[in-house]
């Protein structure tokens, strides 16, 4: 006899060990010292921001368009698995509990992120607002109840298969959840927040009637569930070896002109292999443009002097950490044994591609110290990132080589 509630317990205990499991070489790396010093640096900042906003600021306006996100995107974690579609497919009419404990959970997760938004865009709401922070639970209530619509419409949209049903239904939660959010910041009577309410009860009440004949689109779920995985196994993989990810692959035929530039020799065979690696499989080369570019742009908002370089410096580190796991990229292909080159020129390889992408993220993050008008201290934060990059590559990252 088929148990449900047996069902989503054994999914849910194995979904919960395989995050514990990785999260604890995650939680236990150096990043997590440079994560929480940046956070601190970011917070300093932001508190001395808030000392300069005007009391007209556009705070409610800003914080509905910000929050309103994390209304929006409602994930539902299913803990589906590929062969689901399978098996459980003739099953599907005893599964509703089963969903239930599942949307009850996505519910339970994301109220922790709409906790964390609000409190931090409350400072600013209190600073424009007489330091009124009492209104904090009040805010919370009004989004969790939202949160509970969104899911439910959520829910009943994947029944759909159509994209453009998805996009539309997106497009026109966040525009409710916004205008919603805005009068609710703006202090506005209950007559401007109760055609939001009927707005979102309305497209409950529409998707509700119009999937009663559609079945559940499972291979929808179990995608959906696989691209979550990735997304964490991809991070794990920063921290250690991670068996289960799946390696994407993107042609970037647009930077095809960086491997024409590297002669076909013999000493270049594994610098073709880490180029290729870096610039096409995994998240590597999206990895440094994302880290590039926020390390950039904290540089010129948030520090100045001195604590521009020290944020450059940790940028790189960042950079350079997370890149780590390219040394071990191609550890599982048997085919790169039978190469009939000299071991040793892999560290080689490794070591000369790795320099040359933190020399130049120097260069890009000595850019942003310049453009904001320190020319002394850019010159000073090139010297600093070109020495930490040949620390970093030459002699930090050693013994995790030879490991």
């Amino acid at each position: 006899m088929f148990e449900e509630k047996k069902l989503w317990k054994e999914r849910f205990s194995q979904s919960s060990k395989e995050f514990s499991r990785y999260l604890r070489y995650i939680f236990n790396g150096h990043i997590v010292i440079v994560m929480i010093f940046l956070l601190g640096t970011a917070a300093f900042y932001y508190q001395e921001w808030l000392k300069t906003i005007p009391e007209q600021f556009p705070v409610a306006l800003i914080m509905a368009l910000f929050l309103a996100i994390l209304l929006t995107y409602s994930p539902i974690f299913t803990f589906l698995l590929e062969a689901d579609r399978i098996f459980l497919l003739p099953l599907e009419s005893k599964l509703r509990n089963y969903f239930r404990r599942s949307m009850m959970v996505s519910f339970l997760v994301q109220v922790y992120l709409l906790i964390m938004g609000l409190g931090i865009f409350m400072p600013m709401y209190a600073k424009v607002n007489n330091g009124d922070f009492q209104a904090f639970l009040p805010f919370l209530l009004a989004m969790l109840i939202f949160k509970v619509l969104n899911l439910l419409i959520r829910w009943k949209v994947q029944y759909f298969v159509e994209i453009k049903v998805h996009l539309l239904d997106s497009f026109v939660r966040y525009a409710v959840n916004a205008v919603f959010l805005f009068f609710i910041f703006s202090g506005a009577s209950m007559s401007f927040l109760l055609p939001e309410v009927a707005l979102l009860l309305v497209l409950i009440f529409f998707y509700h009637k119009n999937m009663k004949e559609k079945g559940l689109k499972w291979e929808l779920l179990i995608e959906q569930e696989q691209r979550r995985m990735t997304t964490f196994y991809r991070l794990a993989n920063m921290f250690t070896d991670v068996p289960n990810l799946r390696d994407r692959v993107k042609r970037r035929k647009w930077l095809d002109w960086l491997l024409s530039k590297l002669t076909f020799a013999q000493k270049n065979t594994f610098s073709h292999l880490y180029i290729t690696a870096f610039l096409r499989a995994g998240d590597y080369f999206g990895l440094f443009i994302r880290l590039t570019f926020i390390g950039a742009a904290a540089i010129y908002v948030l520090s100045f002097g001195w604590g521009q370089i020290l944020l450059m410096l940790l940028f790189m580190y960042l950079t350079g950490f997370q890149l780590l796991p390219l040394w071990n990229h191609h550890q599982n292909k048997l085919w790169i044994k039978l190469y009939p080159v000299e071991e040793s020129l892999k560290e080689v390889s490794f070591k000369k591609l790795l320099s040359r992408i933190l020399y130049l993220q120097t260069v890009l993050l000595s850019i942003a110290v310049f453009v904001k008008g320190d020319m002394i201290v850019s010159i000073i934060s090139l010297i600093a990132g070109l020495c930490f990059a040949y620390f970093f590559t030459n002699i930090y990252i050693q013994k995790k080589l030879q490991s």
